[in-house]
Protein backbone atom coordinates (compact mmCIF):
# COMPACT_ATOMS: atom_id res chain seq x y z
CA UNK A 1 0.00 0.00 0.00
CA UNK A 2 1.09 3.57 -0.89
CA UNK A 3 1.71 5.68 2.18
CA UNK A 4 1.51 9.21 1.60
CA UNK A 5 4.16 12.18 3.67
CA UNK A 6 4.05 15.62 3.58
CA UNK A 7 5.09 19.08 5.47
CA UNK A 8 8.10 21.07 5.34
CA UNK A 9 11.40 21.60 5.41
CA UNK A 10 14.66 23.80 5.81
CA UNK A 11 17.15 24.27 3.68
CA UNK A 12 20.77 25.69 3.61
CA UNK A 13 22.95 25.23 0.17
CA UNK A 14 26.40 25.90 0.58
CA UNK A 15 28.62 26.56 -2.33
CA UNK A 16 32.02 24.19 -2.22
CA UNK A 17 35.05 24.29 -4.23
CA UNK A 18 34.41 22.38 -7.48
CA UNK A 19 36.26 19.45 -8.79
CA UNK A 20 36.69 21.20 -12.11
CA UNK A 21 37.79 25.07 -11.23
CA UNK A 22 38.69 25.91 -14.88
CA UNK A 23 34.70 25.22 -15.99
CA UNK A 24 32.95 28.30 -14.20
CA UNK A 25 29.51 26.81 -15.27
CA UNK A 26 29.90 23.80 -13.04
CA UNK A 27 29.24 24.23 -9.56
CA UNK A 28 29.13 22.02 -6.36
CA UNK A 29 27.16 22.82 -3.10
CA UNK A 30 26.65 21.33 -0.03
CA UNK A 31 23.20 20.48 1.78
CA UNK A 32 21.57 20.43 5.03
CA UNK A 33 18.25 20.29 5.68
CA UNK A 34 15.72 20.17 8.05
CA UNK A 35 12.12 18.35 8.03
CA UNK A 36 8.84 19.26 9.42
CA UNK A 37 6.02 17.45 9.27
CA UNK A 38 4.88 13.11 8.65
CA UNK A 39 8.65 13.02 7.91
CA UNK A 40 10.67 14.46 10.86
CA UNK A 41 14.51 14.56 10.67
CA UNK A 42 17.93 16.08 8.96
CA UNK A 43 19.46 15.48 5.92
CA UNK A 44 23.05 15.97 4.54
CA UNK A 45 24.11 15.66 0.61
CA UNK A 46 25.88 17.27 -2.24
CA UNK A 47 24.85 18.85 -5.29
CA UNK A 48 26.51 19.53 -8.58
CA UNK A 49 25.59 22.11 -10.97
CA UNK A 50 25.77 23.00 -14.50
CA UNK A 51 24.71 26.59 -15.91
CA UNK A 52 24.07 27.70 -19.46
CA UNK A 53 24.53 31.12 -21.35
CA UNK A 54 20.52 30.46 -21.79
CA UNK A 55 18.62 32.47 -19.21
CA UNK A 56 16.48 30.12 -16.96
CA UNK A 57 18.57 26.47 -18.40
CA UNK A 58 20.34 24.51 -16.18
CA UNK A 59 20.81 21.06 -14.70
CA UNK A 60 21.52 19.74 -11.05
CA UNK A 61 21.72 16.17 -9.75
CA UNK A 62 22.34 15.55 -5.70
CA UNK A 63 22.38 13.25 -3.27
CA UNK A 64 21.40 13.69 0.20
CA UNK A 65 21.19 10.76 3.63
CA UNK A 66 17.67 11.82 5.60
CA UNK A 67 18.08 10.25 9.06
CA UNK A 68 14.57 10.42 11.17
CA UNK A 69 11.53 9.15 11.60
CA UNK A 70 9.03 8.74 8.80
CA UNK A 71 5.20 7.68 9.57
CA UNK A 72 6.66 7.20 13.30
CA UNK A 73 9.22 4.69 12.02
CA UNK A 74 12.90 5.15 12.58
CA UNK A 75 15.80 4.95 10.62
CA UNK A 76 17.52 6.22 7.74
CA UNK A 77 17.54 6.13 4.05
CA UNK A 78 19.14 8.08 0.25
CA UNK A 79 17.44 10.54 -1.92
CA UNK A 80 19.06 10.84 -5.60
CA UNK A 81 17.72 13.98 -7.53
CA UNK A 82 17.58 14.29 -11.23
CA UNK A 83 16.20 17.88 -12.23
CA UNK A 84 16.83 20.55 -14.99
CA UNK A 85 14.76 23.81 -15.78
CA UNK A 86 14.04 24.81 -19.56
CA UNK A 87 14.40 28.64 -19.83
CA UNK A 88 12.13 28.54 -16.79
CA UNK A 89 10.51 25.44 -17.05
CA UNK A 90 11.35 22.92 -13.90
CA UNK A 91 11.53 19.21 -14.25
CA UNK A 92 12.14 17.47 -10.78
CA UNK A 93 12.64 13.67 -9.97
CA UNK A 94 13.29 12.70 -6.48
CA UNK A 95 13.86 9.14 -5.89
CA UNK A 96 14.42 6.99 -2.97
CA UNK A 97 17.74 5.43 -3.63
CA UNK A 98 17.29 1.01 -3.82
CA UNK A 99 18.14 -0.77 -0.38
CA UNK A 100 18.71 2.13 1.33
CA UNK A 101 16.51 2.23 3.73
CA UNK A 102 17.80 1.13 7.75
CA UNK A 103 16.59 -0.22 10.79
CA UNK A 104 12.96 0.45 10.39
CA UNK A 105 12.77 1.94 6.72
CA UNK A 106 14.28 -1.21 5.60
CA UNK A 107 12.59 -1.93 2.09
CA UNK A 108 11.45 2.02 1.48
CA UNK A 109 10.84 2.68 -1.67
CA UNK A 110 9.13 5.86 -3.16
CA UNK A 111 9.83 9.35 -4.61
CA UNK A 112 9.38 12.55 -3.04
CA UNK A 113 7.77 16.15 -5.30
CA UNK A 114 9.14 19.16 -3.75
CA UNK A 115 6.95 22.86 -3.57
CA UNK A 116 8.48 26.35 -3.37
CA UNK A 117 6.10 28.89 -3.29
CA UNK A 118 7.45 32.40 -1.48
CA UNK A 119 10.56 30.81 0.00
CA UNK A 120 8.74 28.01 1.97
CA UNK A 121 9.43 24.57 0.87
CA UNK A 122 7.12 21.76 1.05
CA UNK A 123 7.08 18.59 0.40
CA UNK A 124 4.77 15.54 -0.54
CA UNK A 125 6.74 11.93 0.05
CA UNK A 126 4.64 9.27 -1.86
CA UNK A 127 6.46 6.04 -0.63
CA UNK A 128 5.78 1.54 0.19
CA UNK A 129 7.08 0.22 3.19
CA UNK A 130 7.09 -3.36 4.19
CA UNK A 131 4.61 -4.78 6.57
Amino acid sequence: MTLSATGTFEVRLAPQTPYNTDDRSLGRLSIDKQFQGDLEGTSKGEMLTAGTDVKGSAGYVAIERVTGTLGGRAGSFSLQHTGTMTRGAPQLTITVVPDSGTDALAGLTGAMAIDIDAGRHAYTFEYTLPE
